[in-house]
């Protein structure tokens, strides 16, 4: 009779990796749990279609002023010429192709608007979750700062600063629009965090007496990452709005080249409003801004549920 001897957990995940303890069982987990995040962006055909259309633009960002030079080429003779293989969107008014203009344009509108919803994002978690959970003193001040920024009007101040500010930069653009936009979430984060602070878990960790550094982190903060994450693409869109209507309604210097600029110039220069030729340069741009808008907004469902496993559908 032969006598079958047990192994121990840290054996059979020696075996089933490779060698060491338990690293196969973590590599199974972490790569089905990889498979299981991308099934969830790929599940449905709203999903791909966003999922492509926010790849495409940042690639577009990323790799396509590098496709043409730093001034593009003017044609006199090719002014609002129709579309063609030369010239796929068209020209605009000094001949010049409308989809080099969308492509050099794409990384300040969005490198911009990524810089704005990071800064919102960072703030105003930051400030939510501390003032939601150390209350007293902290809530107070914060929340006293938070009522200042929102109360303060964004467009009359964007409008004073372009006067000693040179938003020529996406960096400069992104920035003051993240400074002056994180009061809203700060808010909604810190109402979430007062409602968590008295759950259970945490009433269990400080019994504990774990660090509230920790209890921060490890508890609240990833309670809190679904909301953060939706607003966060929400952000990118609303920073895209507000960068765009303001160049369009030129209250800033047109010191860059982008969408914004375009439609400026399109409808208060070039006359895009009443010239059918020049159709392709004024539906160019806000083709582009309606297409990356919906597809964050298609991509706020699959977060969600990225973030949330029960909402998964077997």
């Amino acid at each position: 009779m032969t006598t079958t001897i047990p192994m121990l957990p840290e054996e059979a995940a020696a075996a089933a990796g490779d060698g060491r303890p338990g690293r196969g069982r973590w590599r199974g987990r972490g790569g089905s749990r990889g498979r299981g995040r991308w099934r969830v962006l790929l599940r449905t055909p709203g999903r791909v279609f966003g999922v492509t259309v926010i790849a495409v633009f940042a690639l577009m960002a990323i790799i396509g002023p590098y496709l043409y030079p730093a001034s593009l080429p003017i044609d006199p003779g090719a002014i609002y010429a129709s579309p063609s293989l030369a010239h796929p969107l068209g020209t605009d008014f000094e001949g010049t192709d409308v989809l080099a203009l969308i492509v050099t344009g794409a990384r300040y509108v969005l490198l911009s608007a990524v810089i704005a919803a990071v800064v919102m994002v960072v703030v105003g978690a930051a400030a939510g979750i501390t003032a939601g959970y150390f209350r007293g003193p902290p809530d107070s001040i914060i929340m006293r700062v938070t009522d200042l920024v929102l109360t303060i009007p964004g467009f009359p101040l964007l409008i004073v600063l372009s006067t000693v500010w040179d938003f020529g930069s996406p960096y400069a653009m992104g920035l003051v629009l993240g400074i002056f936009g994180w009061g809203g979430l700060a808010r909604a984060v810190r109402s979430q965090t007062l409602s968590l602070r008295e759950r259970g878990f945490l009433e269990a960790a400080r019994g504990l007496g774990l660090p509230a550094r920790h209890i921060v982190l490890r508890e609240v903060a990833p309670n809190v990452a679904p909301y953060v994450a939706m607003n966060l693409l929400l952000s990118v869109t609303g920073a895209i709005y507000a960068e765009t209507g303001l160049f369009f309604l030129g209250v800033v210097p047109f010191n860059a080249g982008n969408w914004g600029v375009m439609l400026n110039i399109a409808v208060f220069s070039a006359g895009a409003v009443t010239s059918p030729q020049a159709l392709t340069y004024l539906l160019s741009p806000l083709v582009c801004i309606l297409a990356l808008t919906l597809a964050i907004v298609v991509m706020l469902n699959a977060v969600d549920e990225w973030f949330n496993p029960r909402l998964r559908e077997p």
